[in-house]
């Protein structure tokens, strides 16, 4: 009879917390790791106790350390803790989880979020750890899609997309307005350098130039490092959301990443991200984008990446030399040396070189206009 005094009396206290503080929202549970990091646990565990003093409604579960205050399941092996979290992940007992060390499959990679310097506004970085693609320029566009449904699922309608300038950059920039002409809403961020465009350089990373900053995964996982660390020297990461969730069309565990030097406010923050991404279905956000995608083309286009003709282009004589002083911009490293072939083969001669915005290609001045539409044509441009 005691024990249901008990329980009744806790229940009775729960409904006067919930009248006292107006709030009526169910329990979610988010799952936090602590083994792998380099910090004591603790520093992980102080993160998770500002979380849920933070927001009411959240509980969370402490998988590897046992710890007072908390829901706990001890292990002191890495391969049982994520065991552990997918067990508890898959029967819906825990609604997300935060960890390290953790291999996705093939085809996801995680949205990081941190603030830019200049003006503190919050950028995810897609993406900063896994492989959405095999194929690093097909990986790119990818990541972009990440990028854009991962910030929906925070609660931006319409987040603005900047492609860092990096190879293959100029080519994902095509592939994304082709989409975005068959009928996709993509809105495009500008660069604040007075040139434009939606090639962001590192200014715009620094100033937030966009809300989804798209880039390959290893650059991402160094800008994530650097923007958390840098007040810090290196060792703690004290800023920012950690490299965000997993995301993957196929993929429906949220699972998010921290680094090994990640920081309590880190932690915290982590937690909070894996918190709103839960109360707004992020899995539910994937899948309904997924089918949205498919409807304007998103299979024809990823398909273009692997039957690419472009190196399939045959060798050509170089045309005679002419004194070039027009350039043509807006074309990807990567295609540069095959787009002034087809060019040559057009038995017109140009250049190849590197302008203080990226690649270029330099024709006579003649031949600027006629060398534009083969390019344009070729989708090289």
């Amino acid at each position: 009879m005691s024990k249901l005094n008990k329980t009744l009396g806790n229940a009775f206290l729960e409904i006067a917390s919930s009248i006292e503080n107006n709030d009526f929202a169910p329990q979610i549970k988010i799952g936090l790791t602590t083994l792998g990091s380099e910090h004591h646990h603790e520093v992980l565990i102080e993160g998770a106790r500002l979380a849920q003093e933070e927001i009411s409604g959240l509980e969370v579960v402490i998988i590897g350390h046992q710890c007072e205050g908390f829901e706990c399941h001890e292990t002191d092996c890495e391969n049982e803790m994520h065991q552990i979290m997918e067990n508890l992940l898959d029967t819906g007992e825990i609604k997300g989880c935060i960890t390290r060390h953790y291999n996705f499959p093939i085809g996801v990679s995680t949205v990081g979020k941190v603030p830019t310097p200049a003006f503190g506004k919050e950028a995810f970085i897609a993406t900063t750890t896994g492989t959405a693609a095999v194929d690093r320029t097909e990986a790119m566009f990818i990541n972009t899609l990440y990028g854009i449904i991962t910030a929906k699922a925070m609660g931006i309608e319409k987040p603005s997309v900047g492609i860092l300038n990096l190879d293959s950059a100029r080519t994902v920039e095509r592939a994304l307005k082709q989409l975005k002409e068959n009928g996709y809403d993509i809105n495009f961020a500008s660069s604040q350098r007075s040139d434009g465009g939606v090639i962001m350089r590192g200014n715009d990373l620094l100033m937030g130039s966009s809300d989804v900053m798209v880039t390959d995964t290893l650059t991402g996982n160094i800008l994530m490092k650097m923007l958390s660390s840098f007040n810090t020297g290196g060792n703690y990461e004290a800023v920012g959301s950690g490299y965000g969730p997993g995301i993957g069309f196929d993929y429906d565990r949220t699972v998010l990443i921290l680094s090994r030097a990640s920081g309590t406010p880190v932690i915290k923050n982590a937690v909070l991200y894996a918190l709103k991404l839960a109360k707004n279905n992020l899995n539910q956000k994937i899948q309904e984008e997924y089918e949205n995608l498919k409807q304007f083309g998103l299979e024809d286009i990823l398909k273009s990446f692997k039957e690419s003709e472009k190196a399939q282009v045959k060798e050509v004589k170089m045309p005679e030399k002419e004194i070039v002083t027009q350039s043509i911009a807006g074309i990807d490293v990567l295609d540069l040396e095959l787009a002034c072939k087809r060019l040559w083969e057009a038995n017109i001669y140009a250049e190849t070189g590197m302008g203080c915005t990226g690649p270029i290609i330099n024709v006579s001045e003649v031949n600027l206009e006629k060398s534009r539409n083969i390019l344009i044509e070729e989708s090289y441009i």
